[in-house]
């Protein structure tokens, strides 16, 4: 059995237990598991814990993050992102107005410590039931803001309606909520397009392998 930590580079369309489930047959071993969870449409750093390691799973999950992400304004969806169905179209009159310097100050305004209510298609559960089996029953319940904490913003590009930026976060940040919220600030609406995390504490993408690699590697006895 092997013990340690992969950073592995989760692709999209990949749950994080299909990461975890696919781990197992590449190492032959049952003991992992990882240390946060991406949505599907998103890639990026996934921590996986092997063997002895998985007792670091919780200490890991503290640890802050950093994410790329584009958002697209003008539209709201029931997932807060791409992959939902739209709940709402901005005022057009609204986001033609729109200026950069505006887009800007909105998005660097949540810098630092802010209430945040969880999407309802996550896994945080209400009563013992996951929201987004909730969700997807049709119902919509009331969710508690969490504090969540964003040291730093950086915009990217801006091609309205369009908005690339990287941001830094707390452990329990939801960025598809983060660019809803922008939206909202806004007055148009907004849903994330894509995502990518570059970092999980010290664990950056540049090092990240992907499951493909790391079946090369085990192939040819380097993954050690």
């Amino acid at each position: 059995m092997i013990d340690g930590i992969l950073n592995v580079y989760k692709e999209q369309d990949y749950t994080s237990f299909d990461v975890v489930a696919k781990l197992r047959g590449i190492l032959k071993q049952k003991k992992i598991g990882h240390t946060g969870t991406l949505d599907p449409m998103a890639e990026g750093v996934l921590l996986v814990c092997l063997g002895k390691a998985t007792k670091l799973v919780d200490l890991l999950t503290e640890g802050d993050k950093c994410y790329r992400a584009t958002m697209k304004l003008g539209y709201e969806t029931d997932t807060e992102d791409v992959t939902g169905e739209t709940t709402a179209e901005g005022d057009a009159a609204v986001l033609a107005q729109l200026t950069q310097a505006d887009v800007k100050r909105a998005i660097l305004s949540f810098i630092g410590k802010y209430d945040q209510i969880p999407p309802m298609y996550s896994a945080l559960k209400v009563n013992g039931k996951k929201l987004y089996e909730l969700a997807r029953a049709g119902k919509e319940v009331e969710r508690q803001a969490r504090h969540v904490d964003l040291p730093s913003i950086e915009i990217l590009e801006i091609r309205l309606p369009v908005v690339k930026f990287r941001v830094e976060c707390s452990k329990g940040t939801y960025i598809r909520s983060l660019c809803a919220d922008i939206g909202g600030k806004l007055g148009c609406g907004g849903t994330m397009q894509s995502l990518v995390r570059t970092r999980v504490g010290e664990f950056r993408l540049a090092d990240a392998l992907t499951l493909t690699q790391l079946q090369a590697l085990r192939d040819t006895d380097r993954l050690e």
